[in-house]
């Protein structure tokens, strides 16, 4: 697992989607306002991995807000991380906590909160929420924005 990178060697070249979220480059670049308290999001409508007893797909909107100190996660390689998931077998606790502790090994944000809203099947929906840290005074955080499953009754 490729961890603590300060310059990123994936962006501006073509670059194939690694084999495993293990295999994935995640890399990080300095924060050009280590002293402002600020939020970064970042939002996977979209992230798909498979389920570990029956190969099916599943399907997740995962939202990860973060508070940075000195790193900044650089976006393509997180791009490329997620969607190394595609054909990773684990459950849907595991993949998004799994995300959430890599990422913050990764900038050592002040704050982190992931959040992944998966979609049901086999009619239950399975929302998994992960954080470290606290969030700092004076940091605004927004709603999430994804609304919970209420299906069609």
């Amino acid at each position: 697992m490729a961890t603590k990178k300060s310059a990123p060697g994936q962006l501006g070249r073509q670059v194939a989607l690694p084999s495993s979220p293990e295999a994935a480059v995640l890399e990080r670049v300095p924060n050009p306002h280590p002293d402002t308290v600020y939020v970064a999001r970042f939002t996977a409508p979209e992230f798909t991995s498979l389920c570990p007893v029956t190969d099916q797909p599943d399907f997740a909107h995962l939202v990860i807000d973060y508070v940075p100190d000195g790193w900044l996660v650089e976006s393509k390689s997180l791009k490329l991380y997620l969607a190394a998931f595609r054909n990773h077998g684990a459950f849907h606790e595991d993949c998004t906590v799994s995300i959430g502790k890599r990422i913050a090994a990764l900038v050592e944000p002040r704050f982190l909160r992931i959040g992944g809203y998966w979609y049901p099947r086999g009619g239950i929906p399975i929302d998994v929420f992960w954080q470290t840290g606290t969030l700092p005074d004076g940091a605004w955080l927004p709603d999430t924005g994804v609304a919970p499953y209420r299906g069609r009754g």
